[in-house]
């Protein structure tokens, strides 16, 4: 495993890092594919062994049961000290004020919430999941710092939304001395690569590390165009994201892996790694090669004509997540 700095942080993290989405309940929430939670130990275990210590959730992730299992799975197969730990807060977790959103109230409410179903005293990096358009991003931004202050995170971060919009954010930070972003979880991969037009440029400005979501198009990158999962046949949001004439690109995964004898997943995740903004994408894994195969793409050093082979056939496409 390779290590580096989150940004401009001191903060050490993996270069991998384990997105927890698929280790829940999935009879509650929205992921009727997750793991449940005797068959995720095996991948929180396998996470340790193979050096991955940054572990990404979410408090929306199936009715907050995510959270729950990465509590435990920490106590079981690590420790709290050695694991980054990162959620994230903006989806509704119940009706009322505090249910959703970045207001005060909800952002105070809800990393407690965390806290308690994580069963920690605080998490290393504490994301908004989404931007609020109802909030006043400086009402925001206040109470992340407050958050920070108290000790119930150590860092912040944000996620999906437009380059303006993340900018501003941080310009409201500076001006009332409030706590910056350290981090963006963005969308970024073979198959959609519009950050590179204004989000990925403006964090390397500012010195803020991408953690990519979907580094692997979920997994449209990782095998065959024609083949399909369980989570692709019923992942409504998936099917928005992607188009026909990303077969091409999927082609030349599939060559040039198989070119080099590795997976079409260690080629795709050694393209996302080469862009020196990101740190660390999120793989889920849901079988034993994932990890395997995202950790082998640390050895792979993509030449010029793959890297060309690989982004010929990109076309435009509008921003999605966000």
């Amino acid at each position: 495993m390779e290590y580096t700095r989150l940004g401009s942080t001191g903060l050490r993290v993996s270069r991998i890092a384990l997105g927890c989405m698929s280790y829940a309940d999935g009879s509650r929430g929205n992921h009727p594919w997750a793991l449940d939670e005797e068959t995720s130990g095996a991948f929180f275990r396998q996470a340790v062994e193979l050096g991955i210590t940054f572990w990404d959730t979410a408090n929306v992730y199936s009715a907050g049961t995510s959270e729950e299992f990465v509590g435990r799975a920490i106590r079981r197969y690590s420790r709290r000290e050695d694991i980054v730990l990162a959620t994230k807060v903006h989806g509704k977790m119940h009706d009322g004020p505090g249910g959703s959103g970045l207001s005060r109230k909800a952002i105070l409410e809800q990393v407690d919430a965390s806290l308690r179903r994580l069963d920690t005293d605080y998490v290393d990096l504490y994301q908004i999941h989404r931007l609020d358009p109802e909030v006043p991003m400086e009402e925001t931004m206040e109470a992340l710092h407050d958050i920070v202050r108290a000790g119930k995170a150590r860092y912040i971060g944000a996620s999906s939304m437009w380059a303006w919009q993340f900018a501003s954010m941080q310009h409201a930070a500076d001006l009332n001395g409030w706590t910056r972003f350290v981090s963006m979880q963005d969308q970024y991969s073979l198959l959609m690569r519009e950050e590179e037009r204004e989000m990925l440029p403006l964090l390397a400005a500012q010195g803020v590390g991408a953690i990519p979501w979907s580094p692997l198009a979920r997994g449209r990158v990782a095998r065959p165009w024609g083949e399909q999962t369980d989570r692709s046949g019923t992942d409504e949001f998936g099917k928005r994201l992607y188009q026909d004439s990303d077969a091409a690109i999927v082609g030349a995964v599939e060559r040039i892996a198989a070119e080099r004898g590795v997976a079409m997943a260690s080629v795709g995740l050694a393209w996302v790694l080469r862009n020196p903004v990101v740190d660390a994408p999120i793989v889920g894994a849901t079988k034993p090669h994932h990890l395997t195969d995202a950790v082998a793409a640390l050895d792979i050093q993509l030449t010029d004509a793959e890297v060309a082979a690989l982004e010929e056939h990109y076309t435009p496409r509008p921003n999605t997540g966000f």
